[in-house]
């Protein structure tokens, strides 16, 4: 199936390379505020603004794609602007061959799985995450959409990570742990209790710092 990725950073590198990794789906071109239509990123060219999505699939036929924007709020904003505009758009998922993927996971629509990860039996992957290069998400975790995990991250079995929320670089939360939405856990940190939503966390142990608005930039 061809699709249409929207972004054309660094981080729509790494999807361009999953999605070719796999070979379910060909990368037809990029959507992207910020660069001239026929730019290339890895050989993809830029079609146009998001906000040209529509006329873009009616000329390309293609219904289907990712969001490349690393950012949680940043990618919840671009789902947002493309609802509005193209009800009908489907997002797919993008698992690079070498992620292992255990037993009744569930992975929904427009997540992506980066190389090495790993989620273990039984857990539940919400819409729009990224788990990311050599992360670890053990058995019956919750994740809801939005999230993002960090390379080196790993979450102990039975861990709920609310919706929005990033878990930093080769940061750890011990198992039975809920972290609640749109919050921060700071690289390196080491989780032993429970975050509430809307607060940063860093440190070892993790320790709550601050609050935080939903959409608040991170990267």
């Amino acid at each position: 199936m061809d699709i249409l990725i929207i972004g054309s950073s660094g981080h729509a590198k790494v999807v361009i390379d999953i999605v070719r990794a796999e070979g379910k789906h060909r990368v037809l071109g990029l959507l992207d505020d910020q660069r001239a239509p026929g730019e290339e990123t890895l050989g993809v060219p830029v079609l146009g603004a998001v906000e040209k999505i529509h006329e873009i699939m009616q000329r390309t036929g293609a219904t289907h794609g990712l969001i490349a924007v690393g950012d949680n709020g940043g990618r919840m904003k671009v789902s947002a602007k493309i609802a509005d505009r193209v009800p009908g758009f489907t997002y797919v998922t993008a698992v690079h061959p070498s992620a292992v993927i255990g037993s009744q996971v569930m992975i929904a629509p427009g997540t992506v799985v980066m190389p090495g990860a790993i989620i273990n039996a039984g857990t539940t992957v919400g819409n729009h995450c990224i788990i990311n290069t050599n992360a670890s998400v053990d058995h019956d975790c919750s994740l809801g959409g939005f999230v993002s995990i960090a390379p080196g991250a790993a979450l102990g079995g039975h861990c709920q990570i609310g919706s929005g929320t990033a878990v930093g670089l080769n940061a750890g939360i011990v198992q039975g742990i809920t972290v609640g939405t749109h919050c921060v856990i700071g690289a390196g940190a080491l989780v032993l209790e429970s975050v509430p939503d809307l607060h940063v966390a860093i440190g070892v142990p993790a320790k709550c710092v601050r609050t935080r608005l939903v959409g608040e930039p991170y990267l």
